[in-house]
């Protein structure tokens, strides 16, 4: 039996906002992608209809053994590790709250137990591993409303190399100083919305400013570092 190989992502611009899944599905040598658009979603939410349509679509392939590959963490726990407790208390939470997304948990636990054993792989994102680029690009280019050409044929045609999984070494690096300057105290927050540049104590003030509009928002490490962001959001 051929092994099909997935790749899934999904983006909201504002989370909640505008939102978009993308999706890689290859079976034999047949690559499909998906995607598709809401008008106002969450980024979680559009991770797993990502998941949820290409199970969907993978469900209607010959049998075998199936891998997913997502950058999304709340994606892989929920459905590895939660989704079980969750039916067992009546879809609560253990401190007895409603689950969230509770209607695409139960499709997608439905998809995965039909399907069988399937194997969830964490990939990082933005990190130059093609599958995972294709998906997020897909799912980006939706939540901006933009027309996307979506492939589907011969496997051997598809420009997509989905059996690489390695990652590009300088975006790795570049993601991981991401990761460490974003884990250091903050000095002020910029923000520009609409071409006016602000400056922000606290990142509650700045994400009151930016939620759910079309916006540029930096953390500053220093005063240095603010006016060098500043500067930067001035061209």
């Amino acid at each position: 039996m051929e092994k099909t190989i997935i790749y899934t992502d999904g983006a909201s611009k504002g989370n909640p906002g505008p939102g978009g899944w993308g999706a890689i599905v290859v079976s034999g040598d047949i690559a499909e992608e998906l995607g598709g658009r809401e008008a106002h979603t969450t980024n979680n939410r559009m991770e797993m209809r990502a998941a949820l349509e290409a199970l969907t679509l993978a469900a209607s392939h010959p049998r075998g053994s199936i891998i997913v590959h997502t950058d999304s963490s709340y994606l892989i726990n929920g459905i590895t590790k939660w989704v079980r407790g969750w039916q067992a208390r009546g879809w609560k939470t253990a401190d007895k709250k409603e689950v969230l997304n509770q209607d695409l948990w139960q499709k997608l636990s439905d998809a995965v137990d039909s399907l069988g054993p399937i194997e969830w792989q964490y990939v990082g994102g933005h990190v130059g591993i093609a599958g995972n680029e294709r998906a997020d690009e897909i799912a980006s280019e939706f939540a901006l409303g933009k027309k996307v050409t979506l492939h589907r044929g011969s496997r051997t045609a598809y420009a997509v190399d989905v059996s690489n999984v390695a990652h590009d070494a300088v975006k790795h690096k570049a993601k991981s100083s991401s990761r460490a300057r974003s884990n250091q105290k903050a000095y002020s927050y910029v923000s520009r919305v609409d071409g006016t540049i602000k400056v922000h104590k606290t990142w509650s003030e700045c994400e009151a400013r930016v939620r759910g509009k079309k916006a540029r928002f930096k953390k500053a490490l220093s005063k240095e570092d603010e006016a060098k962001i500043v500067a930067e959001f001035s061209q």
